[in-house]
């Protein structure tokens, strides 16, 4: 009982430490914007080679999204039920559409811009590309489908809401009724009530698979 207490004071204690490192680079984010102001008009001048280098920049994207499909990988299954991705995730940007091999998606070349996942519920389904984004900041993504029932989803949004670097959004395209996934992590669960829900976030919520530790989780893309 007292593990189990000092664990959940622990992990209180980590959230805590989130929200006030996500307000500093909230407060550095505002200054950074004001300094780029400054240099738009510089970036005018240099506009035509921007143009130029924008219709290469189209072509890599193309070449980035077919690099995605060939990604070579599979999922191990753990003696805990995640799943871990073994093969190569790619993390290059691209504005086009990447074509993942698995659904939800738990890494790979994706969108410039992140989904906010400061604890954000979605209920229309959001861009794997972004939400990829958001998993590369150390977020877990919760999905489900409409074999989910009210009640799990109303009680997984709830625990969505409380815990920061997580988003939660429908995906009418994956199988199962509830997936939660982390980069190159996922699993899926019975409902609200399972047990591995509350363990899937303590593992990996800005967990050791995390390529970008600390990086923000608003300021992003929102609906």
């Amino acid at each position: 009982m007292g593990s189990a207490k000092n664990s959940n004071a622990a992990r209180k204690a980590r959230i805590e430490e989130m929200r006030r490192a996500e307000q500093a680079r909230e407060r550095r984010n505002r200054f950074l914007a004001v300094a780029a102001s400054v240099v738009v008009v510089a970036g005018l001048v240099v506009g035509g080679v921007v143009l130029v280098n924008s219709q290469k920049d189209k072509g890599a994207d193309k070449a980035d999204t077919a690099s995605d499909a060939k990604n070579s990988g599979h999922f191990v299954m753990g003696n805990d039920g995640v799943q871990t991705w073994k093969g190569t995730l790619g993390r290059t940007h691209v504005t086009s559409a990447v074509r993942y091999p698995m659904e939800p998606p738990v890494g790979g070349n994706h969108n410039p811009v992140w989904q906010n996942c400061n604890g954000d519920v979605y209920t229309k389904a959001v861009k794997n590309e972004n939400a990829v984004h958001s998993m590369e900041h150390g977020a877990v993504w919760v999905t489900y489908n409409s074999k989910a029932s009210k009640q799990d989803v109303e009680a997984l949004a709830a625990k969505v809401k409380k815990t920061p670097y997580t988003l939660m959004s429908p995906d009418d395209d994956q199988k199962d009724p509830i997936v939660l996934s982390a980069w190159a992590h996922q699993r899926t669960v019975t409902g609200a009530k399972d047990p591995n829900v509350d363990k899937f976030f303590a593992e990996f919520v800005q967990g050791k698979q995390t390529p970008e530790p600390g990086a923000a989780c608003t300021n992003g893309l929102s609906q």
